[in-house]
């Protein structure tokens, strides 16, 4: 009788031929082959004891550098570490395309997922090429030397109202002249990730109802226009930056890394797109009351605002331009404690009004942190960053109701509540809240920054009059701009493309192309144009479901 006839010989039989009787050989050839290779003298210098030494110094005579060779060396590192963390920012914020992406994306409909997708895709491509066109040479072409990227040849070339009044600069268009640069051309990257979000933000408000080619001429006046001009008035050496040399309101305004010139450009312009665009089909009932209408894919936003906090730690933090300005780790971390603090905020209250710790406004509440500590992130104390954050949270929870009760404007993802009314607090909290340790010679004003609590109350003017300027540049110049397209171009979709979803009728795919299409209660019986109807109402819910571009 035979034994192991099963399984055993076909085991035997697939073993390797190297596990057999030359597997000893083999084993030993490999362990005397490694004890030779670990016995060779290797030439290189494993340890970096004698890689970076005075032979390296850049000189006439190798190896006997001069005293003005050695700085003339060490000024080229320094710029260059600089330059490096400054492109390092460059691709931390924007990876923040994606977390824009994600949120907008999870908090709209299913059969409108690819057109919203697409139009955070797109926005980066159109307002890449305007920027360097027309947009940089605005906002930037009188500003004047960057020292910490090298302090190249000054771009002069500014429009002024009066001596010391600048409203825009007339230099650097298209990267040409004084402005092929390589300090010039770092800045102008990292300036492009900024304006890429203060632009992608507006798509979120416009969602599930705006025309793809109405958008791509929205992206080519927001890159040229909106954002460059307001941004030349506080970071371009503009007229508001020089309130504090000209009539001495503090450092004249501040906003460290763009509550103001991103933030609230952004979150107005799309309060006034979503205002001219009007509401989404089933928005509103008929006595006026709000439907809530849910977004498809939750953990998809959730996703998208934890890339988003990613990449504002470079947003925020690399804002310093020098990667010896130490202060970037206080402003790291201001950034994380207001975001906690927003987050916390949010999700309580909204816990206690409606009994739930809805996500979507959790999430906002976040971003609505990070939002508000972007300008004073620089220039307060933890403790302050907190209460900073804290009131974001509560801010974005109020301005969603009011928006969406009273003010009957349908923002599908919250971007003016959290990017402009928490833009606006940021600006007001850096005026209160500065505590004078950081900041000397901020807009050419020799001392340090401080707020209304630390003895200058001239700064909280100078912000509370930057606040007023933004939301009246930014919602009326995009008022007028969307009215007028509107009636040239039309900027809404038809109400039977609206229904069958914009994947289909505007993008000629869908995003989920195994699934129904989706959307509350929709048959899949066509109408007459061949788009599916909904069957039923919205789901209801007395969570106001929002979240952020």
């Amino acid at each position: 009788m035979k034994k192991h006839t099963r399984g055993v010989a076909p085991l035997r039989r697939g073993l390797p031929r190297v596990l057999g009787k030359a597997a000893a050989k083999t084993l030993v050839f490999a362990l005397l082959a490694f004890i030779l290779m670990a016995g060779l003298a290797w030439a290189g210098d494993p340890s970096g004891g004698s890689t970076g030494t005075i032979n390296d110094v850049t000189a006439a005579k190798i190896g006997s550098p001069t005293l003005a060779e050695t700085a003339q060396d060490l000024g080229h590192l320094k710029i260059g570490v600089n330059m490096f963390f400054v492109i390092v920012g460059v691709a931390l914020i924007f990876f923040m395309q994606a977390g824009f992406a994600l949120v907008e994306t999870g908090f709209c409909r299913a059969k409108n997922a690819a057109h919203v997708i697409m139009t955070n895709f797109v926005i980066f491509a159109v307002g890449a090429l305007v920027y360097w066109a027309v947009g940089y040479g605005i906002q930037f072409g009188g500003l004047g030397a960057i020292a910490a990227l090298g302090g190249a040849q000054p771009l002069e070339g500014v429009v002024e109202i009066v001596k010391g009044w600048g409203i825009m600069g007339t230099e650097g268009f298209f990267l040409g002249g004084k402005a092929y640069d390589v300090g010039i051309f770092a800045f102008f990257l990292f300036q492009l990730v900024f304006m890429d979000t203060a632009a992608t933000i507006v798509t979120g408000s416009m969602a599930e109802r705006w025309k793809f080619s109405a958008f791509v001429v929205f992206g080519v006046f927001m890159a040229a226009v909106t954002y460059p001009i307001y941004g030349m008035w506080v970071w371009g050496g503009g007229w508001l930056s020089a309130l504090g040399k000209n009539l001495g309101l503090g450092h004249g305004v501040l906003d460290f890394a763009g509550s103001s010139v991103v933030h609230a450009v952004g979150g107005f312009s799309a309060l006034a797109g979503a205002k001219v665009l009007g509401p989404r089909l089933g928005k509103y009932r008929k006595d006026g009351t709000p439907n809530a209408i849910p977004g498809h894919h939750i953990p998809m936003a959730i996703l998208g605002t934890i890339i988003l906090v990613f990449g504002w730690m470079g947003f925020n933090g690399m804002s310093t331009l020098s990667a010896g300005d130490l202060r970037f780790s206080v402003i790291i971390t201001n950034t994380i404690l207001a975001a906690g603090a927003g987050s916390l905020a949010a999700m309580f209250l909204v816990w206690k009004l409606w009994g739930k710790p809805d996500p979507s406004m959790t999430a906002n509440g976040m971003l609505a942190g990070l939002v508000a500590i972007t300008a004073p992130c620089a220039f307060v104390n933890t403790p302050s960053a907190v209460l900073i954050g804290g009131v974001a949270g509560l801010l974005v929870v109020g301005s969603v109701v009011f928006i969406d009760r009273v003010l009957k404007i349908d923002d599908p993802v919250g971007a003016a509540s959290v990017h402009g009314v928490n833009g606006l607090w940021g600006m007001i909290a850096l005026g209160v809240f500065a505590d004078g340790t950081y900041g000397a010679g901020f807009n050419g004003i020799s001392s340090t920054v401080r707020g209304a609590l630390y003895g200058d109350p001239g700064q909280l003017v100078a912000q509370l009059i930057a606040a007023a300027v933004v939301f009246a540049w930014a919602f009326g110049v995009s008022y007028v701009f969307f009215r007028v397209q509107d009636a040239i171009q039309g900027i809404r979709v038809t109400e039977d493309e609206e229904i069958g979803g914009l994947d289909l009728a505007e993008m000629g795919v869908m995003a989920y192309p195994d699934f129904a299409n989706g959307s509350f209660g929709e048959s899949i019986a066509p109408n007459a144009a061949g788009i599916p109807r909904p069957v039923a109402e919205p789901h209801t819910s007395p969570v106001i479901v929002s979240d952020n571009s």
